[in-house]
């Protein structure tokens, strides 16, 4: 898809009702969507594609039932790493096969539900991860999840690249360089192509 500029907008209530059908179903036809919020099906392409553009719908993910599924040991795993190692620690979790949901807490723990081949999860983790930067780790087997994500009243909550304000309905989203950037203002946009610009002649 080709980025083009946009002139930022907020969440209206369509936008919602169209990402509360999303996740309800990724594979909804948009012909169906758009009975539901009286909308022909391009408009309510348009407004998929846009919320493509700002970030909001990252990708469609097929939601598996795991109990159809032998995987290994369903756990939950906590650890408390030390503080500068969160960050790396939450990739590697990320990246791991089997790994389904990372959380990071407010006091630094990573929370990690799983499914491990043998059982053994230490010795799993340790594949991925440098357990010498983990002070403490937990494991809870589990007896089953459910995941609901919620939409609410949500409304956008990008930050300018440029200055870190948040980025409202006189904002822009524009693509820069390939890659799709929002901007506070059209001031914060020329500043921010003036810098690219330099940067791209000096390289």
């Amino acid at each position: 898809m080709r980025l083009v500029d946009t002139r930022m907008r907020d969440l209206d209530d369509t936008d919602r009702e169209i990402l509360r059908l999303l996740l309800e179903d990724a594979r909804r036809p948009y012909a169906d969507i758009a009975d539901r919020v009286d909308l022909s099906p391009p408009a309510v392409s348009d407004r998929v594609d846009r919320l493509h553009e700002f970030g909001i719908i990252e990708r469609f993910t097929v939601d598996l039932d795991r109990s159809a599924l032998r995987e290994g040991v369903q756990v939950l795993v906590t650890l408390q790493p030390d503080a500068e190692a969160v960050p790396d620690l939450r990739h590697a979790l990320t990246t791991l096969d089997g790994v389904e949901h990372v959380f990071e807490t407010a006091d630094g723990r990573l929370v990690a539900s799983m499914a491990v081949p043998d059982g053994d999860v230490r010795g799993y983790l340790a594949g991925a991860l440098d357990l010498d930067r983990v002070r403490d780790l937990s494991v809870d087997l589990l007896a089953g999840s459910d995941w609901t994500p919620t939409l609410g009243d949500a409304a956008i909550g990008v930050d300018c690249v440029e200055c870190g304000n948040t980025v409202t309905g006189e904002g822009v989203v524009t693509a820069v360089g390939g890659e799709r950037r929002a901007f506070c203002c059209e001031s914060c946009e020329a500043a921010f192509r003036e810098r690219y610009r330099e940067l791209e002649e000096g390289a």
